[in-house]
């Protein structure tokens, strides 16, 4: 009862707590928004690597054939708070955004199938820059603070099946959703009005993705485990408005006239995503896996998007090597030896370059998981270390530190009554 509890009161503030401003980073004035990590707490902290894990008691969404392994019902949600440290290779600015990242319910089917569903952050925007014009005497003459915020959220539902053979099939459908606002505003000495120019769109559509895994017994206790997964290529709709806004001169100056400039239609185009992944381990004791990443250049077009220059995308992919280790998984003495100790280090591609400059990241990750007394129930702490971006040509890098929090909590559904 208590944890129907705890999942009923998440579900509660997941809707507020999804529309905050999850991000800090300047790199998310770009596209639709910071690409989200579409993985677990578990995931993240070995490296962002998740293709070939499957659980009974844990959920991981970089690849649907894992619902398949599921053998208790599973409730999970999770959290974040992201600290990031701003250089312009001239003055630096720390920043923080926290947010709830996902909340999903992962249900078994029979011993030999699975069903998951949830909400997840997808993208997120959330930015404020200033650039200030002096003259000869130092006077400050102009200003433009450039910001925004929103992103986008995707509703999900995916399904595993566990063939003959140690083989999972699983597919996912996905409904993605949400808003973004841009806005520059403009100051100029002497200027009695100040003039705002603002975009607001709105994001929809749907993304569609099919994994397989296989699992080979090298002997009575080690395994070699394949994984794979594709995210279908697909398009979203962008609607919105372009606005020209007057307002008084001053900090808080008051809004004197608002004209609509311009009502936009674009598409946003995602090719193919492949997620290869193999590792080895044995049951409940140790894992190590390696994943590769890659997609082609996402591509947008119409609207706002036909006027872009500076920046450009390309291919994007992504290195992953993580696993875990657990010194005792049925210990009933030592409480620490039940801990799951995990870690990771993973390299990115953004896909996105700009003045000519490819941005690139770094990172590296570990965390725990601690059980809930002595059932599968586990607290999950992850964090990460990590640096994208570069100084060069007058770009910024970001060194940043992430904490992430989940709740993984478990229960049996649907079980037979037995009379004594």
């Amino acid at each position: 009862m208590i944890k129907k509890i705890i999942v009923f009161t998440i579900l509660l503030i997941s809707t507020n707590s999804f529309t905050q401003s999850t991000s800090s980073s300047p790199y998310s004035f770009f596209g639709i928004g910071d690409q989200a990590k579409i993985k677990s707490v578990e995931e993240i902290a070995m490296g962002q690597m998740g293709g070939v894990l499957d659980s009974e008691y844990q959920l991981s969404f970089t690849n649907p054939a894992s619902y398949a392994s599921l053998l208790w019902t599973t409730y999970v949600f999770s959290g974040g708070n992201k600290v990031t440290k701003i250089d312009d290779g001239i003055d630096t600015q720390t920043s923080s955004a926290a947010s709830l990242t996902y909340i999903a319910l992962g249900i078994p089917i029979r011993g030999n199938q699975g069903l998951a569903f949830g909400l997840q952050l997808n993208t997120a925007v959330g930015y404020s820059l200033l650039d200030q014009s002096f003259d000869e005497d130092d006077l400050l003459i102009e200003t433009n603070k450039i910001f925004g915020n929103g992103g986008t959220n995707r509703v999900f539902i995916g399904y595993g099946y566990k063939l003959p053979f140690n083989i999972n099939l699983g597919i996912e459908a996905a409904y993605i959703f949400g808003g973004i606002e841009n806005n520059i505003l403009n100051r100029r000495l002497g200027v009695l009005l100040a003039t705002k120019h603002k975009t607001e769109s709105y994001v929809k559509g749907f993304s569609y993705k099919i994994g397989a895994q296989y699992t080979k017994d090298l002997s009575e206790n080690l395994k070699l485990k394949l994984g794979t997964s594709f995210e279908i290529g697909h398009e979203l709709d962008e609607k919105g408005d372009e606005y020209i806004i007057l307002q008084e001169n001053s900090i808080d100056g008051l809004i004197r006239h608002i004209d609509t400039i311009a009502n936009y239609t674009a598409k946003i185009k995602s090719p193919l995503k492949t997620v290869l992944s193999a590792g080895i381990g044995k049951n409940n004791k140790w894992f190590l896996g390696t994943e590769y990443t890659f997609q082609d250049a996402i591509e947008f077009s119409g609207g706002i998007y036909d006027d872009i220059t500076g920046y450009n995308y390309e291919n994007s992919s992504t290195i992953s090597l993580g696993g875990f280790f657990i010194p005792k998984f049925n210990s009933i003495s030592n409480y620490w030896k039940r801990v799951t100790y995990r870690g990771g280090l993973n390299y990115k591609k953004l896909g996105l370059v700009i003045k000519d400059t490819e941005i690139k990241e770094y990172g590296m990750s570990f965390g725990v998981s601690l059980p809930i007394g002595l059932r599968l129930s586990n607290v999950n702490l992850g964090f990460e270390l990590g640096k994208r971006g570069t100084t060069d040509n007058n770009l910024i890098k970001e060194n940043y530190y992430n904490f992430r929090l989940s709740l993984s909590l478990n229960d049996k559904w649907f079980r037979k009554q037995k009379i004594y």
